[in-house]
Formats: structure tokens, sequence, C-alpha cells
């Protein structure tokens, strides 16, 4: 039989504890008001004795003022959303705002019913990743919000207040411009949910077009059924492989995947840079790294949520904020690729 559940606590209770009155409680719980540290000190000692709860929502519907801030990734479970959210929070939190996290998982529909349920709590802020399909349903809540939305991930294509990310074409033409100054001509890309992480399709119609310039067609094997990890980038590699032997390198979507693209070089007997030449994307792999390095291009994760976090902040304050800001990227030269 579960624990039996006691009734919530009231304001009531908490003021004959602390021999206060029940509006010197509610000013305490509230942070307003001229109490001294004394009385502030009792009621918070009872409130804790008592084990009573403020109800946030409640406050922050009366007053228009929420410190809730929603956020919306694709899955907090993937590396690269979990560093975006932690920057975030490591600026909203010490301004006395707290999120509150949904995960998408690149379905429209499960973004639009998202949006709907966290702007019925009026929060201060919205924060959604970009990369993906916006439904209609979506769009139209966008549109009627009243609190500041914006961009996560992407610094492009965006119609909401701010956006803070990379430039995923530029991230297309750096993996170009890193293969082809290594004198590589047949090169591959591997991927996964291509159809819904549209980031990660610029970044590859970008690699293709960078190595079209140049007179050079792309091969690519991705799959749409298959999570963007590292199972799955074993399985596209042999499937490659086989395919095309002379693939002489391979940019992958993200380190995840290149990680069990190389494990199956590697057990295939496959040199590595030596027959063929690897690349990753986000950084992820850097710290993680102990004899194989890879070469990827690096994305400052933590930073993107920072600054959205600090242009919503702005905003709040009705400070001006600019309506973008573009993360640097840096290609990490690690041992999978060749030294020019």
């Amino acid at each position: 039989m579960g624990q039996k559940r006691g009734k919530a606590v009231t304001l009531v209770e908490v003021a004959a504890k602390a021999g206060v009155s029940r509006m010197t409680v509610s000013k305490v719980i509230r942070d307003v008001g001229s109490i001294s540290e004394d009385t502030r000190q009792r009621v918070r000692q009872a409130a804790d004795e008592l084990g009573y709860l403020p109800n946030r929502l409640a406050g922050s519907l009366s007053s228009r003022k929420s410190r809730m801030v929603a956020v919306i990734i694709p899955s907090i479970s993937d590396v690269v959303f979990s560093e975006v959210l932690s920057g975030v929070n490591a600026i909203l939190r010490p301004n006395g705002y707290h999120t509150f996290i949904g995960e998408s998982h690149f379905d429209p529909d499960i973004e639009a019913d998202l949006i709907r349920e966290m702007l019925s709590f009026q929060p201060a802020g919205l924060l959604l990743n970009g990369g993906m399909e916006r439904s209609v349903t979506s769009r139209r809540l966008l549109e009627k919000r009243n609190c500041p939305a914006i961009q996560l991930w992407d610094c492009e294509n965006t119609g909401l207040d701010f956006s803070a990310g990379p430039s995923h074409t530029e991230a297309g033409r750096l993996a170009a411009k890193h293969l082809l100054a290594r004198g590589l001509r047949r090169i591959a890309y591997v991927g996964a949910e291509l159809e819904k992480d549209l980031c990660a399709r610029c970044r590859h119609l970008s690699l293709q077009s960078s190595l079209a310039a140049a007179g050079i067609d792309l091969v690519s094997v991705t799959c749409e059924k298959t999570p963007r990890q590292a199972t799955t980038g074993r399985v596209l590699t042999e499937q490659l492989m086989r395919a095309h032997p002379d693939v002489q390198a391979i940019h992958f979507l993200n380190d995840a995947m290149a990680l069990g693209g190389l494990s199956y070089l590697h057990e295939a007997g496959i040199a590595v840079p030596d027959q063929v030449s690897v690349v990753g994307f986000n950084g992820t792999s850097i710290p993680n790294t102990v004899r194989t390095r890879l070469t990827t291009i690096d994305t400052p994760r933590a930073a993107i949520g920072e600054t959205a976090a600090r242009a919503l902040l702005a905003m709040l304050g009705n400070a001006h904020a600019d309506k973008s800001w573009q993360a640097a990227l840096r290609l990490v030269q690690g041992n999978t690729t060749a030294e020019v």
C-alpha cells in the first residue's frame, strides 16, 4: 500500500507557528516588504519545519511575472543539447529564473503540444531548438505568444526574437575545405535522420555543394529509421565500404557516429588516416580522447546556451539585444586525418 499523502500546509499554519500574521508570511515567501531579518528567519524556519511549499504557478499567474523559462530540445540524453541546457541554466539560475524542459524528439507534433502546454503556464521566456520543421500549429502559437522566444543551435532560418548557434552552412564548407586541402577526392558522408534534423541536412547539403564546386561528387549513405548514435555509424560505414571500397574520406553527421564508424574501420583492418580519413562534427569526443583523436568541428555548446539566456534576460529587462549570435566553429585536427 502506498504512503498516505498529507494535506498541503497553508500560510495560516506557517503564520501560527512563526507567531506572525498571514500577510507577513506571504511577504517573506514573495521576498517583498520591509520585514526584519529575525522575522524572516522565523518564518522560513517554520515553513521548513512544516514542509510548506509556495504555489509558484499561482503567484506567477496573478502577478504576470513568471520566474520560469520553458526550454524545448530534441533530447536531453544527447550531450550536445544537454550542454546547451547547462549553459542556459548557468546564466538563468543566478538571476532567479528556473527552466522546465520538454523533449521534442524532432517531432513537429510533439513540439506543438509542448509549446501549447508550456505557454499555458505563461513563462518568462521560451527557448526552442532550431533545425526542425515547425508545424502550422506551432507557428500560430508562437505568433500569439506574450513572452520572448529564442532559437537555439541555429543562427540561421529564424523568425523568433533572437537566435544563438553556429552556421551549419559554414560547418559543411569547413569540412569540405579540410578534406580538399589533403588532396582527397573520393569523399563520402554518413548520417541519419536528415529528414528530421534540418541542421544536419543543411551541413550535408553544404558539404555536397562545396565538393561539387571542386568537381567532386559526394557519396552519401544515410538512414531515416536509425538513431544518430555510434551503432548506426558503425553499420552505415560497413555498408559504405562494401559498396564503395575506394572511398578516401568520410564526414559523419556527429562525433558519436564517427566513433562508431572508426570502430568498424579498425576491426576491418582499414588504416585511418592512411586509407580512409574521418571527420566528425560537434566536438563531443574531444574531452574523452585517449589514443584515437578524432578530427572534428568543435561547437561552443555551453556558450550557445549562455548567450541565449543573456539575450532573454536583456529582453526581460527591456535592454537592447541583437537579433542573432553566430557561434564560432573550430576545426580540431586529430589523428584521423593527415596533417598538411
